[in-house]
């Protein structure tokens, strides 16, 4: 094979390597904000459909979150890869956070903040029991009701980011093209 390593890699050098990979854990977030800035759309477009997979990932429609952004995205003429992409801001590290916000927003619009709060014993006990009904009031409620806040929060802030961003990249790309191309249109004007 032409890109195989010379000395396979042991157990435990691909445990740490999954576990802490050798470029860092900033190479593939640097990557999807390159891949999305690049995108050949109107800065209003791209900025919602990053508003849009932004405001999915805040939801906690767990494995659904690509879904309704696109769906966002396409409802509101937003860029449907920028919405995708957008989505990974919901990973394993950050849905437990976006899940305790979303409740706590929740709990405290409802105004059930400290009465009626489960344990995660408790939660795990109905959801092994799938007494779905008794989840409802302490839970569910909560995280439906605290995630619209959350989500358009999350919406208007990346929007805002992801439109200025994409803006300035646009037109830092447009100058550069311009003066690539400034010297050759100067060159065969003299003749050459």
């Amino acid at each position: 094979m032409l890109f195989r390593r010379k000395k396979p890699a042991t157990l435990s050098g691909r445990l740490r390597e999954f576990l802490w990979p050798r470029k860092g854990f900033s190479r593939g977030l640097r990557y999807l904000s390159m891949r999305v800035l690049r995108l050949s759309s109107s800065p209003h477009s791209i900025a919602v459909g990053v508003a849009a997979g932004a405001a999915s990932s805040a939801t906690p429609f767990i494995g659904f979150h690509i879904l309704i952004a696109l769906a966002l995205a396409y409802l509101l003429s937003g860029n449907l890869i920028a919405a995708g992409i957008t989505t990974a801001l919901a990973n394993p590290l950050t849905i437990p956070v976006i899940l305790v916000a979303t409740y706590e927003v929740g709990a405290m619009i409802l105004g059930t903040g400290g009465s009626g709060a489960l344990t995660g014993e408790d939660i795990l006990h109905m959801l092994g029991h799938l007494e779905l009904m008794h989840l409802w009031e302490p839970v569910l409620k909560p995280l439906l009701i605290g995630s619209v806040p959350v989500a358009a929060g999350s919406a208007a802030a990346f929007y805002v980011v992801a439109f200025q961003a994409v803006k300035l990249f646009q037109s830092r790309r447009q100058v550069r093209r311009s003066s690539k191309v400034q010297p050759r249109t100067a060159g065969s004007a003299n003749g050459l």
